[in-house]
């Protein structure tokens, strides 16, 4: 009714239209962004935090058993000589080597998810990493067999015919408690990859969203370098022990 008395009363002037507020723009984000981050990078970023405040937890873990290795090993030096010269450094060269490997495929399988390459070179460089894993764990199957048929497991049935059998012993003790939470970490690796391989042939990792495959591959490179500290104070420090 007053519109149209305003188009009678000042009809070179067009009717009032009420002004709209313009809608607020949405904002595109990636559909693996969880809604408690601003952003991708921000995701990330905690994640990668995460992982490293457990790696650490890790370093302290793995650090009591080389503390004790340290203290036993000093209180008995020839004794330690004696033990580590009867463990095989051929196969203890050999998985020290398929680790490395398994680090090389498990870089490049990060780099495929970073730079966004298919979803089969993604899984084939994760596969690749498995299958060393394997093989490590299979190498160590066979030492531990080894160690077994001859009597080295500590506790009743153990049996030294050197020169120290007590701090042999303890030495085994350490070696297979040492060994074994190390194959362990291992063993859960390889679930962590299995998982992680699904999610790249679903295609889900592109060059936003990688931060999987980049922690997974954190936890994977430190299992690794704890197996470069116990190569040399387990299998070579026999190596110059004259009985």
């Amino acid at each position: 009714m007053r519109s149209a008395l305003s188009e009678q009363q000042f009809p070179q002037y067009p009717a009032p239209v009420a002004i709209q507020p313009a809608p607020a723009p949405e904002h595109a984000h990636h559909p693996w962004l969880q809604h408690h981050f601003d952003n991708m990078e921000q995701q990330a970023e905690a994640s990668t935090l995460g992982m490293w405040v457990f790696l650490s937890t890790e370093i302290l873990f793995f650090g009591g058993l080389f503390m004790a290795y340290l203290v036993y090993r000093h209180a008995s030096p020839e004794g330690f000589q004696e033990a580590s010269h009867e463990l095989n450094r051929f196969w203890g060269t050999t998985n020290t080597l398929v680790l490395i490997c398994s680090s090389l495929t498990m870089a490049l399988a990060v780099r495929a998810a970073q730079t966004g390459q298919s979803r089969k070179t993604q899984v084939g460089w994760l596969l690749g990493t498995m299958v060393f894993g394997v093989g490590f764990l299979g190498i160590k199957a066979i030492e531990y067999y080894d160690k077994f048929v001859h009597h080295h497991v500590p506790g009743p049935y153990f049996h030294w015919e050197g020169m120290y059998p007590k701090p042999a012993e303890q030495f085994y003790s350490l070696y297979f408690a040492m060994t074994g939470l190390h194959a362990l970490h291992m063993i859960i690796g390889l679930g962590i990859m299995a998982v992680i391989a699904v999610m790249a042939w679903r295609g889900i990792f592109d060059e936003e969203y990688y931060t999987p495959v980049e922690v997974a591959g954190l936890y994977w490179h430190f299992v690794d370098i704890v197996w470069i500290f116990l190569f040399p104070l387990l299998y070579l420090i026999g190596g110059h022990f004259k009985g």
